[in-house]
Order: structure tokens, then sequence, then C-alpha cells
């Protein structure tokens, strides 16, 4: 599996870093997540080196989930140093959530 699994306990040490981290904000019964999970493990094989994806689970992590304001989801947060840089919202085809992190994959 090439995305990594947050929880409220280890968020903040896995936004940590030098690498930036895309956080996917998604729950098990959400169909466009569904949608979006075989693109977000695409995505992460393929720019591995350059980018971090996580997955945190909205309905097991209330704490982070209310810390980001998180209202709908999907919901994809790229941190960049522990801090949120950019945010998408909703389903993103491969094409769009590459070029909408053209500049994190350079």
């Amino acid at each position: 599996m090439a995305t990594m699994t947050l929880t409220d306990a280890n968020f903040q040490q896995a936004i940590q870093g030098d690498k930036p981290v895309l956080v996917d904000f998604w729950a098990a019964w959400c169909g466009p997540c569904r949608m979006m999970a075989p693109v977000l493990e695409e995505f992460a094989e393929a720019h591995a080196d350059k980018v971090t994806v996580a997955k945190l689970n909205v309905d097991e992590n209330p704490e982070i989930t209310s810390q980001f304001g998180i209202m709908s989801i999907p919901t994809l947060i790229l941190f960049k140093g522990g801090r949120p840089v950019k945010q998408l919202i909703g389903y993103q085809p491969k094409e769009q959530l590459e070029a909408q992190l053209a500049d994190v994959l350079q």
C-alpha cells in the first residue's frame, strides 16, 4: 500500500518534515471518497519520491477533523513543514490532482 494511515494520535508527527504530505480526509460510507482511493494510490506510487500520501478517517478521528474544520469529504490538504498550504474539496481525477499539485511535483 502506497498510502499511510493517520489518526488523531500520530497526525502531528506525520505532517512534520521536509517532504510534503497530502492528507485525504475520508469516510467509509462516502461514495466520492471510495472513488478517490484508487486515484490517490496511483498518485502516491507515481510521486512517492516527492510527496507522502496519507489518509485520515473522519469518523474515527474527530479531533483532527474538527481542528481543520472539515465539513465536506473527500477533502485533501497538502502540508509542508507541518502547515497546510493547499486544500482541495471533492473528487479529483488524477490529471486534475497532478495539475493542482504541480508546484510540489516539480
